[in-house]
């Protein structure tokens, strides 16, 4: 999976569940992940801790547990994807509405400083735009990033996490973020 000649590179990822899957309850699945991205070859380096969120579109769906992971890797762009996309169907993702429940949702966020058809619209379904195009815009995204990435800088504002959070006008939609592990998990230290 890993290429010699390929640089370590730094990854955001955004992670968020809502209803059981194949790995248990939404808090199962937010730590059953951080595992599996382990798994893959991929070095955690840091990890939030995981709040839970009011979801955006469909508002008759239960609270996503969100979190942020920070990972390294010797990995394209679109095997990056690709593994990710795997990891989201092992959990039981299946198509769906967007912004509908679902039991794993894995964002990529950031890819070692790259941008990628950042400003543009998205061409086809699935392909991938960086940095994550909304991430300025989702606060259960910019609240645990803060946690491990404060002074991340936008490539197209020149705006740090902690700047875009706390400029980030809260729609009630998305604005109930609790703290749900008091403790950090193991998987989070």
């Amino acid at each position: 999976m890993f290429s010699a000649a390929m640089q370590i590179t730094t990854t955001t990822l955004a992670l968020g569940a809502n209803i059981p899957g194949k790995w248990g309850m939404p808090m199962d699945t937010m730590h059953r992940v951080v595992e599996e991205i382990k798994l893959l070859g991929y070095r955690v380096q840091s990890c939030s801790r995981i709040i839970r969120s009011t979801p955006m579109g469909m508002r008759r769906q239960p609270d996503f547990c969100n979190a942020v992971v920070a990972v390294e890797a010797r990995v394209g762009t679109a095997a990056l994807l690709r593994s990710m996309k795997r990891l989201e169907r092992a959990a039981g993702r299946r198509p769906g509405p967007r912004w509908g429940p679902r039991p794993l949702d894995i964002d990529i966020l950031t890819h070692g400083g790259r941008t990628i058809g950042f400003g543009t619209r998205r061409t086809k379904p699935g392909s991938l735009l960086l940095p994550h195009p909304n991430l300025a815009e989702r606060t259960f995204v910019l609240e645990p990033m803060s946690e491990i990435a404060p002074h991340w800088r936008h490539p197209a504002t020149g705006r740090t996490v902690r700047e875009m959070r706390l400029t980030l006008r809260q729609p009630r939609r998305v604005a109930n973020h609790v703290a749900i592990a008091k403790r950090r998990p193991a998987w989070q230290k």
